[in-house]
């Protein structure tokens, strides 16, 4: 079989829908032979009927319905692609791929980057972002896969760029009826003789949790384990343990979950964010000024 011709395909959809070789011909500034020339080689390439002659033009045979639909996702495909590429040759235009952690997703990132795409001079970028672990991040910058990273800057960052973005505090979350509720700050080994809320295992807050309760000689608790912030401040206002969450996170929902807010005292609850990429210089227009814009957001915040 021939390889389909993305132009022929995009004549054939468009006469399914139209019901009318005439019509598109119209529309297209095509004279409709050359059009019924193209859907007659396309039958014969793929050795079906596509097309059925009725009253007032043409409908779709079966084959045709199905051809229609795969038509419609290859020139999808096509489009993103055309799209993609555009990111990297139209200057302040074009896609931008972006990975970042919970933490920074759940907090300030969205309104960060919504605030980016609202200025006019960015109106023709877009920016897609993915969720993911910390080491996933640093992993996939340094393969390529994407432009940019959002990602707590205590990981491993040899061999990327970066730049200081925001910073967030890690606080004791509790109902308000339990005893540790009237604290106003408080070191973590002081809340391991309480039940946690776990998040999950691989996440950069519980590897670091571990790591300081193995250091004091101490074990974590665990009554459960979920897999998002606002999950575990859920389970908190259950009752059903404390957990550590950043307290940019939790603020919002304290007062509608009666929960307490306490601060860590640990120097490792304070953390820092920082935009990571592979080379300033490798960066499209519209991945530079995304990643020029959240480092000054950070300096100012």
């Amino acid at each position: 079989m021939k390889d389909l011709d993305l132009t022929t395909l995009r004549l054939f959809v468009a006469v399914c829908d139209a019901r009318s070789i005439a019509r598109v011909g119209e529309r297209e500034h095509i004279v409709p032979s050359a059009i019924s020339k193209r859907l007659a080689q396309l039958e014969q390439d793929l050795g079906c009927r596509l097309l059925t002659r009725i009253r007032r033009g043409v409908e779709p045979t079966a084959a045709g319905e199905t051809l229609r639909e795969h038509a419609l996702g290859l020139l999808g495909a096509a489009q993103r692609v055309s799209d993609d590429m555009r990111a990297y040759t139209s200057g302040a235009s074009g896609l931008v791929r972006l990975i970042a952690t919970t933490s920074s997703v759940a907090e300030s990132l969205p309104d960060d980057i919504a605030d980016f795409l609202k200025i006019p001079a960015h109106q023709a970028i877009r920016v897609n972002v993915q969720e993911q672990l910390s080491r996933d991040v640093v992993r996939a910058l340094r393969e390529g896969s994407v432009s940019l990273g959002v990602c707590w800057d205590a990981a491993d960052l040899s061999g990327l760029q970066t730049y200081p973005y925001r910073q967030d505090h890690l606080a004791i979350v509790a109902h308000e009826g339990h005893p540790l509720a009237g604290r106003t700050r408080l070191a973590f080994v002081d809340t391991l003789a309480f039940d946690h809320v776990a998040l999950p295992a691989a996440s950069a807050v519980q590897l670091m949790l571990v790591r300081a309760a193995a250091a004091s000689g101490q074990a974590i608790r665990y009554r459960a384990e979920v897999s998002t912030f606002e999950a575990a401040l859920r389970v908190v206002r259950s009752g059903l343990g404390i957990s550590v969450v950043p307290q940019e996170v939790a603020q919002p929902l304290a007062a509608a979950f009666k929960l307490c807010i306490i601060p860590l005292t640990d120097a490792w609850a304070q953390r820092r964010f920082a935009i990571c990429f592979q080379d300033e210089r490798s960066l499209s227009a519209a991945a530079r000024l995304l990643a020029e814009y959240l480092a000054e957001v950070g300096r100012k915040a």
